[in-house]
């Protein structure tokens, strides 16, 4: 997903005029950076070590401006449990949960089900499993030698309802748009990057309430949590029952996608960014002790 997002990025902004050059990241990007000395760093990195504070660091050591969000703020977001914390004291709505050991998820539900259990720090739903409630036991995947995405999880409060993001620009909520997943039963990995893996419906058809209530939150998370530049924050909402149903903030995704079927460019373009003039907008808000 990074090399499709970083062409994606590399074309739009060698469009726009910019002079760009294309770094395919390795454990050596550090001397290359320091030998490059670009005027500024589009990030187009996503998850562990692009996303997770990693690589801002670097960035931040070698004094070379950067876009999207700090060291601190990409850590936080990064890990899903403290990032919650932080949301949670200002005022969003997260659902329940638990950090745990999975090989203590074995014989026991760890709550009652239906529950979602997905690793700390990952992007992209690596690893997220949904237990639903006919489920006698946990899924044996969750403690087998198959699982890769590390022995801490969380256990979270399962939420019925659509799946729903509103991306963040500058000190601006923009759009809320729906993503209603096309032959998969959660937007997994496939819904996310294959086309046609999603249906995006873009403004949400939602209450005013609700649209403008979403709004509210994600630049509050975003605040919060110290992310800066371009953020995208993931809810779902459960009005089975009632337009006034349960509204849960999920998390904060730091280094959004920007591919051909990415989000925030279309919620952007919805609101009257061109992706050329998205992408100069970050380069031109990049700095150094974001």
């Amino acid at each position: 997903m990074s090399l499709s997002s970083g062409k994606s990025c590399a074309d739009a902004l060698e469009a726009e005029g910019y002079r760009v050059t294309r770094v395919d990241v390795d454990r050596n990007v550090g001397a290359v950076l320091s030998e490059l000395r670009p005027d500024v760093a589009f990030n187009a990195l996503h998850g562990p070590f692009g996303e997770d504070g990693t690589i801002q660091g670097i960035l931040e050591y070698l004094a070379i401006p950067y876009t999207h969000s700090g060291v601190l703020a990409s850590a936080l977001a990064m890990n899903k449990a403290q990032s919650k914390k932080i949301a949670k004291v200002a005022g969003v709505p997260v659902a329940e949960s638990r950090v745990m050991d999975r090989f203590a998820i074995t014989d026991k539900h760890p709550m009652p089900a239906p529950y979602v259990v997905k690793p700390v720090s990952e992007g992209s739903s690596f690893g997220v499993v949904i237990v639903k409630e006919d489920r006698s036991h946990p899924p044996q995947i969750i403690s087998s030698s198959e699982w890769r995405y590390g022995d801490t999880v969380m256990v979270e409060r399962y939420v019925h309802g659509r799946e729903l993001t509103c991306a963040v620009m500058g000190d601006v909520a923009l759009g809320v748009c729906e993503i209603i997943p096309t032959g998969h039963s959660f937007y997994d990995y496939d819904s996310k990057y294959v086309p046609g893996g999603s249906k995006h419906e873009i403004p949400a058809k939602i209450s005013l309430n609700i649209y403008q209530k979403i709004q509210t939150l994600a630049l509050k998370a975003h605040q919060a949590i110290g992310c800066r530049g371009v953020s995208r924050s993931d809810f779902r909402y459960d009005d089975r029952h009632s337009e006034n149903g349960e509204l849960i903030w999920l998390e904060v995704n730091t280094q959004p996608g920007m591919t051909p079927t990415s989000l925030v460019p279309e919620i952007a373009a919805q609101a009257g960014h061109s992706f050329g003039e998205l992408l100069s907008w970050m380069v031109e808000d990049a700095s150094c002790l974001r």
